[in-house]
């Protein structure tokens, strides 16, 4: 079903996104945090569970890391070994300048994954979100538009994605051109990194939708991503990671009796918004979403918010269609 509401650039795409366990923790610790994981998204009727690839961005930013940076395990990895529980699509996000240019052609061939390969992958069922440096700085093997070449010419099934954000939009104008341009490289969907800055993702999508009105361009579905914030320390993180949060609603937040309540019924009224305005203007909105901090309240509000989403999405639709 996943493939196919990408490929009638269907509105309402609905995900969840995680970071695989530590690599430092013995198996029987990864089993177990998988094993709550596959408990608390089996019966929540997303479409699609987003696996991230995670790279030290130490570089990227001149402030101290709020978390240790410690290296995770690979997506492909869990998804194979620990996640058969979940019987949906997984979009394994790829670092593509971290590997050697082999490797990464034989995880697109599909012959076996990074985990060093037990079996094939059925390629019609696989989906990916190729993503490039954190940085200028960061020595490279591959970027992005050869990464999607290297795709398209091994393999033309594999489903790509994007990454969008639309905060970068505010300062550089250019994130519509970028999406365009990954596009013609052969993403067919995007996913925005954590929303709350209504405006700016406004703007990008505007600019968006006039830019392929006036080329010519099929949109594809953007996935608006959702992380509740439950902590000062976890808003910190967010910022560090690069999420554009308004001064007003970091006021809100800091100073509400109930951060993570606060932050949830902001997230709602912005996916709302934004969601509303891409059903009037034709532009095909979904949401994913995600919860950065390994705490279990935190990690539960993502989850129910998730639930919300659905409901939320499902119930404008069929009133677009009624």
């Amino acid at each position: 079903m996943l493939k196919h509401k990408i490929a009638g650039r269907q509105a309402g795409i609905l995900t969840y996104g995680m970071t695989p366990p530590k690599r430092s923790g013995d198996t029987e610790r990864i089993a177990e945090i998988a094993r709550k994981q596959v408990e608390r998204l089996k019966d929540t009727g997303i479409d699609g569970l987003v696996l991230y690839d995670v790279q030290d961005e130490a570089d990227r930013i001149d402030t101290d890391r709020p978390f240790p940076y410690l290296s995770t395990i690979d997506p492909t990895e869990y998804s194979e070994h620990y996640l058969s529980g979940l019987v949906m699509p997984k979009i394994i996000y790829k670092v593509v300048g971290k590997q050697p240019e082999d490797e990464l052609a034989a995880w697109i061939r599909g012959g076996q994954g990074e985990s060093g390969g037990h079996g094939p992958v059925e390629k019609a069922d696989r989906f990916s979100v190729f993503v490039g440096s954190s940085s200028s700085k960061q020595a490279v093997t591959m970027r992005l538009p050869e990464a999607y070449r290297l795709s398209r010419e091994l393999n033309p099934q594999l489903a790509l994605g994007g990454v969008v954000i639309p905060e970068r939009h505010e300062s550089k104008g250019d994130e519509h051109l970028r999406a365009a341009a990954k596009q013609e490289g052969g993403c067919s969907f995007f996913i925005s990194q954590a929303v709350y800055d209504v405006e700016a993702s406004k703007n990008f999508l505007s600019d968006y939708y006039y830019y392929c009105q006036e080329q010519e361009i099929a949109m594809a579905p953007i996935l608006i991503n959702l992380a509740p914030c439950g902590s000062q320390k976890t808003l910190a993180f967010m910022k560090w990671l690069g999420i554009s949060v308004p001064k007003w609603l970091e006021n809100e937040l800091i100073h509400s009796h109930d951060i993570l309540d606060k932050s949830i019924r902001l997230s709602r009224k912005i996916f709302e918004e934004l969601f509303e305005f891409g059903l009037e203007k034709g532009i095909p909105i979904g949401c994913s979403v995600e919860s950065v901090s390994t705490r279990k309240v935190e990690i539960d509000a993502s989850v129910e918010l998730l639930r919300e989403m659905k409901s939320y999405m499902d119930s404008r639709l069929r009133v677009g269609v009624n």
